[in-house]
């Protein structure tokens, strides 16, 4: 199965993709101000590739619970010189997690393939930018809602962008694990994830040292929380999740790798 990103296309569901999250911003929840400056950036996507990373994630702008909005041109500019740089020097397919058009225009034109947009809401202007581009579309669920309320939005979202002109198989979905979801919310998705992953859709799960991986493994510093990820990893893997989006790479790569060996065994046995 093929996620088609510009000039790239992504081939799914045969082993698990890692997107590398590098957050260039002074506020991110659990890394903030590491990689804010440009060269501190690029050289973490570099590593994060060299670890094992299928996409690498752009992030201007923290979208922590109660965080502060940026306006769209400093979100750009925090990622322009960033974007610009690994242009060229990452082999590995480029995304630019933004909800803002003006953006997602910028970053596309830079050399960016992917569009990860967290609003929740298919806005039009953002869905003709990537259509002039023939971008990758990450949607996502934001808001409160278990397994029926994503698989729902999931299935309009799916048909609005049809009807937007954006091809299937630009689109990739994400439930949105911790965007305005209650603990309960977001354990009902992490045990569920066949429920509601719709089948011809690459299914990204991005739980990465957030608040529910905290709350379940009793661990209150976020960088610390590398195993409860791999647990939570895991059971979403199992469930049919495609692509796992974490801060850090080269510890948790050995737990997907395990839950992906664990799932082939199944499938390679469900028949006999």
């Amino acid at each position: 199965m093929i996620w088609k990103c510009k000039d790239r296309e992504i081939e799914y569901g045969k082993r698990i993709l890692i997107m590398g999250i590098v957050n260039v911003t002074p506020d991110s929840f659990s890394d903030g101000g590491e990689h804010f400056s440009v060269n501190d950036a690029v050289d973490c996507a570099l590593r994060l590739q060299d670890e094992g990373a299928d996409i690498i994630d752009l992030g201007g702008q923290s979208t922590r619970p109660n965080h502060t909005p940026i306006s769209d041109r400093e979100e750009w500019q925090r990622l322009e010189s960033v974007l610009k740089l690994l242009t060229g020097k990452l082999t590995v397919p480029i995304s630019v997690d933004t909800y803002y058009p003006y953006v997602a225009e910028k970053a596309l034109t830079a050399g960016a393939h992917i569009i990860n947009d967290v609003s929740g809401v298919i806005n039009p202007k953002m869905a003709q930018v990537v259509r002039e581009h023939n971008a990758g579309w990450v949607i996502m669920h934001n808001g409160a809602g278990g397994v029926n309320q994503v698989k729902e939005f999931f299935v309009k979202s799916v048909d609005l962008c049809e009807h937007l002109g954006i091809e299937k198989n630009q689109l990739c979905l994400d439930m949105g694990i911790g965007f305005g979801k209650d603990f309960d919310d977001n354990m009902e998705l992490l045990a569920n994830v066949s429920q509601y992953k719709l089948q011809g859709y690459p299914l990204l799960l991005g739980t990465s040292r957030k608040r529910v991986i905290g709350t379940g493994s009793n661990q209150s510093d976020p960088k610390e929380r590398v195993y409860g990820n791999i647990s939570a990893d895991t059971a979403a893997i199992l469930g049919g999740a495609d692509i796992i989006r974490i801060h850090d790479v080269k510890n948790e790569k050995q737990g997907i790798l395990m839950a992906e060996g664990i799932k082939k065994y199944v499938i390679a046995h469900s028949n006999s």
